[in-house]
């Protein structure tokens, strides 16, 4: 039987996400393997660890406490995508689609939130 956190949208889509961003952080300089590069994997990974964590909550508020801080990982990766893309290590096309990406999460992740607050 799967853990509850398994069967959301939010965190299938954010698991997928964040293989995404663990791919093209491999392509980024040696000179960014303890700075960027890990900054913009453990964001990423954060989203999906946090969803999960806040799944076993108690109670609606403690589930949307979590979920924030998920939403604050998924703002921190673009911000890290906007900065790899200014010291180009990711082209203009990668960027837009892990951009485009990262808004489509941050809206479920914010109908999730609301929806909790109901």
């Amino acid at each position: 039987m799967p853990f509850k956190f398994e069967n959301l949208r939010v965190w299938q889509a954010s698991l997928e996400f964040g293989e995404k961003i663990n791919f093209i952080a491999d392509e980024f300089p040696k000179k960014e393997m303890f700075n960027l590069s890990t900054q913009i994997r453990r964001a990423a990974d954060s989203i999906g660890l946090n969803i999960a964590e806040g799944s076993t909550s108690q109670s609606n508020a403690e589930q949307k406490r979590f979920l924030v801080f998920a939403n604050r990982s998924a703002l921190e990766v673009v911000a890290c995508l906007i900065k790899a893309r200014l010291r180009k290590y990711i082209d203009e096309t990668i960027f837009t689609n892990l951009y485009s990406e990262a808004e489509k999460l941050v809206k479920m992740l914010q109908a999730f939130i609301k929806k909790l607050g109901e």
